[in-house]
Formats: structure tokens, C-alpha cells, sequence
């Protein structure tokens, strides 16, 4: 402290000045506020700076093992599966989790301090490989036998035209997932954003053939 504690002053835990050493302040932020004073002999080792809460938020996010989605689709990517040029095209996360399609929420504690984050999708993007793209709010809608030749409700596509020609003659279809992570502790609040995770297929899609008879 500077200047130093009055001699006789409580702080100085019953020594005085004439017996060396010197009285330090303490800050601890947490559970509370509050400034502690300590009489030391010799000066403390400064003490590294401890994590910021949006550190311990990333901690967090660490620990929800948040992946990009398994790919649904039909056609499918299989050997044998060949879409047809202007027939719908079916996309949906498979086998959703909350590590996926969210929400999921989880804690990360360091240095004194607790972070609580909660991760939600903001929105699927998928590049379909012929320069299209499709932004889907949620995970989409699994395709069912019975609804062939019906458009997607929620997430779907069409072709104009096929892949015959690119390499191993098929579409690689891309789907990203963008997070909007909220966090809060240690009296502060933000947002991460997660936009970098990522998983691709390929499908076939080929022109219909038409039988021509005279």
C-alpha cells in the first residue's frame, strides 16, 4: 500500500513498521467485491492474470462437442441412387443430437469464476455443388417413401441440370452450420458466433430418359 497503513493500525496485525515488511492490498472480485490487507515480510510474487469470463465461456463451448450435422438426402449418396433433373431434392440433418441441432448448455469453470453458455442454431447453409445455395432455419424434414415427387417442406432443392461430367460425375453438397452461442457469468454477458462446421456428400443426378415410338 502507498502510503502505508498508520502504525497501531489494524493491518498491520499487531507489528509496526519498525519490524520490516510492508501491508498489501488483495482485490477478490468474487463472491463479492472486497478489498483485503495482509501484512508480508517479504514483497508477493505477482500473480498471474486469471481468465477472462469470455474465455471460460469458450471453455464451455468446448465441453458441448457442438459437429456439423449427418447429412440427409435423397437422392442418397450411394452407389446406384441417381436423382433426376427437376425432381426435388430432400435435405435434413440425420440423426439429430443437441450436439447438432441444438439447444445445448453447459458450464466451464477457472480462475474463481463461472460461465453457463447455451448454443442454438441460427440456420443451415447448403451449397449444392451446381453454384446453389439453400439456407434452412432448422434441421429439415426426413424424407418418407410415400412422399416422393413432393417438395421438401422445409429444406429442399431442385436441379436444372446434371452432373454428368464433373468429377466422378456427381454434385458434392455441402451443409454448414452457423451457432449463435449465448454466455453469462462473473456479471458479464456476450454471444459467440460458430460458423466453420461443415460436412459434404455427393449425389448423382442424371436427365430423365424418354422413350421415343413411332
Amino acid at each position: 500500500m502507498d502510503p502505508q497503513p498508520d502504525a497501531g493500525d489494524p493491518s498491520w496485525a499487531g507489528r509496526s513498521p519498525e519490524d520490516g515488511g510492508a501491508v498489501y492490498g488483495c482485490y477478490q472480485p468474487l463472491p463479492v467485491d472486497v478489498d483485503v490487507y495482509v501484512w508480508l515480510l517479504n514483497p508477493p510474487t505477482p500473480a498471474s492474470a486469471g481468465p477472462s469470463p469470455r474465455a471460460v465461456a469458450q471453455m464451455a463451448v468446448d465441453e458441448m462437442g457442438l459437429s456439423a450435422i449427418e447429412i440427409g438426402i435423397v437422392p442418397e449418396p450411394r452407389p446406384g441412387s441417381i436423382g433426376i433433373v427437376g425432381m426435388p431434392v430432400w435435405m435434413w440433418a440425420r440423426n439429430p443430437g443437441p450436439s447438432t441441432v441444438g439447444p445445448i448448455t453447459a458450464s466451464a469453470s477457472a480462475g474463481g469464476i463461472t460461465v453457463t453458455a447455451t448454443a442454438r442454431i441460427h440456420k443451415y447453409t447448403w451449397s449444392m455443388g451446381d453454384g446453389g445455395t439453400v439456407v434452412c432455419s432448422g434441421p429439415g424434414t426426413p424424407f418418407t417413401d410415400d412422399r416422393g415427387g413432393e417438395p421438401s417442406p422445409d429444406c429442399g432443392y431442385t436441379y436444372s441440370s446434371s452432373s454428368a461430367g464433373l468429377p466422378g460425375d456427381s454434385f458434392t453438397v455441402t451443409a454448414s452450420s452457423d451457432w449463435v452461442i449465448d454466455w453469462a457469468g462473473a456479471g458479464q454477458t456476450g454471444t459467440i458466433r460458430m460458423d466453420d462446421l461443415e460436412r459434404s456428400v455427393q449425389i448423382v443426378v442424371g436427365e430423365a430418359q424418354v422413350l421415343v415410338t413411332n
